[in-house]
């Protein structure tokens, strides 16, 4: 069945379990042994699914067919609560849209704590090459220069 209907055995297992599939007779081997209506059935559950409903809404409308009614009048009521449902998710997208909108793009704009230093290290501080002077003199003679 599941070649047939384009879902896979993993697939099917997973609706029987959901109470969308009625569990299948086992052969003798143990394997599953669908009855031909199991695919009608599998393709409604694919096609609901691909209208926009969810499991839970299918498996009202197959438990209210299983009970021998018509499904008509509820299925009615389910595709008219869809537009609305389908409005307030649109409204939720746009002010998701908005906020992302404003998100800063890039790196993080550099606060007092990570800017780099706008005044160099003083002079008495840097050695240069060749030079012999101890720093703690250097320093010495600028307290003494100021």
């Amino acid at each position: 069945m599941a070649a047939v209907c384009g879902a896979t055995a993993k697939t099917n297992r997973f609706y029987e379990r959901a109470g969308l599939l009625p569990e299948p007779p086992r052969t003798a081997g143990g394997y599953r042994d669908y009855p031909p209506e199991a695919t009608t059935r599998l393709t409604f559950i694919r096609d609901a699914q691909s209208a926009g409903l969810t499991l839970a809404e299918i498996r009202s409308i197959v438990t209210v067919r299983d009970s021998g009614q018509a499904p008509c009048g509820h299925v009615s009521e389910l595709i008219q609560q869809h537009p609305a449902e389908f409005e307030r998710r649109m409204a939720e997208l746009r002010k998701t849209r908005i906020a992302l909108r404003d998100w800063p793009i890039g790196p993080p704009a550099p606060t007092r704590a990570t800017a780099p230093r706008s005044t160099p290290a003083p002079t008495s501080a840097v050695r240069h090459p060749g030079d012999i002077t101890p720093l703690s003199a250097s320093r010495a003679q600028l307290r003494l220069s100021a």
